[in-house]
């Protein structure tokens, strides 16, 4: 008997690619599936014979393309760069114009952009779609986020929101599936259109590029914990338990809790104290902190959780150097106790301005790019199935349900009175960091970082001066209107000039 044509098709059966199409055929979704390594694709439409939706494999593309309806949709799930390139020009010749390509892969949103456009002039549709939450993301409900062609878009976001995780309409909070094939019933999923071309990829960097800060401030508040209180893993565990009932709530600080909790199978130890301190990374914090700098946007705390990654890489001249560097003897506080509070607040205002910087970024971003971006609705994907996933994201979607031309959320009343609330605790943590020689590079930066942005007058002046002097880069003033440059004759004009 003929089979049925596939509602949409998905090439790239890794781990992500799998889970994918399971939750997309557990919403009732017929999906046809491709994978370069024919068994890869045999052994996983075998093992999964009774989805609501259907799966059906097919060993070669041109049988995989002539199974979709038209217009015909397809994912693809590869590596990004090169891979993705490859996989797009040998579906080409088998397209009809008007049919859909989704890169749901990390791609970079230059990329993306550039697809994009050479898509549309052979007549092809293209998203760029980014998808958080991991592979539990991907087979439960990921946060979605899909940008380029909006009646290319439209084709597809009955199954986004099919697929999507879902959060609860008035509080925000995740809502969970009882089942495999028993998905959420209801709720409000955590996807949207971000805008054209590369936006959609663009703000799953962003939102990397975050994630990336949020993981080292929590490194960094554990590291404390260990190092200026004394407390075993067990004992910290306990904490970030506790705090994942308030204000912190997320993923991140409820894996926190179970990890710290975790014993090595082998030894019996806390896992923790087993895994070797050295961090990886697949790029997408870099290229955050590379588009801060190229866009010239304040972002260091995205930048130094990076850098954190780059000094752990390098254990080897770490160990060395520990032999011959010395810092102060560190000694446990007599009110050890008392610290717990301040460390709360001094991780959750770090947050807050991690967060800033980040939404700064996209601010930035959409005025370069020519983009039209919905910040709370952006915030508000994030609520469900990303790996930054928390309760926090309600009260920005707040702060721009608010004002939605925010230009930073430290403006925001809410967030300026928990700022005010909590600064004394910060500081007083990172004061006591510093005496200890405990290196908290997150901390300090979203510190300084705050400190910068409520300052109306910063020290650039002398940079300036200094600018001028050496290389005759004029400077303006402050008793004449922005946009007049002026230049002094210094003392020894003869004198070389060099670059700044």
């Amino acid at each position: 008997m003929e089979q049925p044509l596939s509602d949409i098709g998905l090439a790239g059966l890794a781990v992500m690619g799998q889970n994918l199409a399971l939750n997309i055929a557990d919403h009732g979704f017929r999906i046809s599936v491709y994978n370069r390594t024919t068994g890869t694709m045999r052994k996983f439409v075998a093992e999964n014979p009774d989805t609501p939706g259907g799966l059906a494999g097919y060993d070669t593309l041109e049988a995989f393309v002539a199974s979709l309806k038209r217009p015909r949709r397809i994912i693809i799930l590869v590596k990004a760069g090169g891979p993705t390139d490859a996989v797009i020009d040998s579906l080409l010749p088998l397209l009809d114009q008007g049919d859909i390509i989704i890169d749901g892969g990390n791609a970079n949103w230059l990329d993306t952009i550039r697809r994009e456009k050479e898509l549309a002039t052979k007549g092809f549709r293209f998203i760029g779609s980014g998808v958080s939450g991991g592979e539990e993301g991907a087979r439960f409900g990921p946060s979605l986020m899909p940008g380029g062609d909006r009646a290319a878009y439209a084709e597809i976001e009955p199954i986004w929101n099919a697929i999507a995780a879902k959060v609860d309409a008035a509080t925000g909070k995740p809502l969970m599936g009882a089942a495999p094939g028993k998905p959420v019933q209801g709720g409000v999923p955590c996807t949207a259109y971000i805008g054209p071309n590369g936006a959609g990829h663009y703000v799953k960097m962003v939102h990397n590029g975050i994630e990336y800060g949020d993981m080292q401030m929590i490194a960094e508040t554990y590291s404390i914990m260990r190092n200026l209180l004394g407390l075993t893993p067990a004992q910290a565990s306990e904490i970030f338990a506790r705090w994942n009932q308030g204000l912190l709530d997320s993923f991140l600080i409820e894996i926190t809790a179970d990890i710290l909790q975790q014993k090595d199978p082998a030894t019996g130890q806390p896992f923790v104290d087993v895994v070797l301190d050295t961090a990886g990374q697949k790029g997408t914090g870099k290229w955050t902190s590379i588009n801060a700098l190229d866009m010239g946007v304040p972002a260091p705390t995205v930048a130094e959780a990076v850098f954190a990654r780059f000094m752990s890489a390098i254990k080897d001249e770490r160990v060395a150097a520990s032999a011959i560097l010395r810092g102060p003897d560190a000694t446990l506080p007599a009110d050890a106790a008392t610290w717990i509070d301040a460390i709360h607040d001094a991780l959750y205002c770090s947050k807050i301005c991690a967060y800033a910087q980040g939404f700064q970024l996209m601010r930035a971003a959409q005025a370069e790019y020519k983009w039209t971006l919905n910040f709370g609705e952006i915030a508000s994907i994030f609520r469900g199935g990303c790996i930054i996933r928390a309760r926090f994201l309600q009260k920005i979607t707040e702060a721009f349900d608010r004002d939605a031309n925010l230009q930073n959320l430290l403006l925001d009343p809410y967030f300026h009175g928990e700022i005010e609330r909590s600064q004394s605790n910060w500081r007083r943590v990172i004061a006591e960091a510093a005496v200890q020689g405990i290196p908290v590079p997150t901390f300090y930066s979203a510190l300084a970082y705050y400190d910068s942005y409520r300052s109306a007058r910063l020290p650039a002046n002398l940079i300036q001066g200094q600018r001028d002097f050496f290389g005759a880069h004029t400077y303006e003033r402050v008793d004449q209107p922005r946009g007049r440059f002026f230049h002094i004759d210094w003392p020894d004009p003869a004198r070389p000039e060099l670059e700044a």
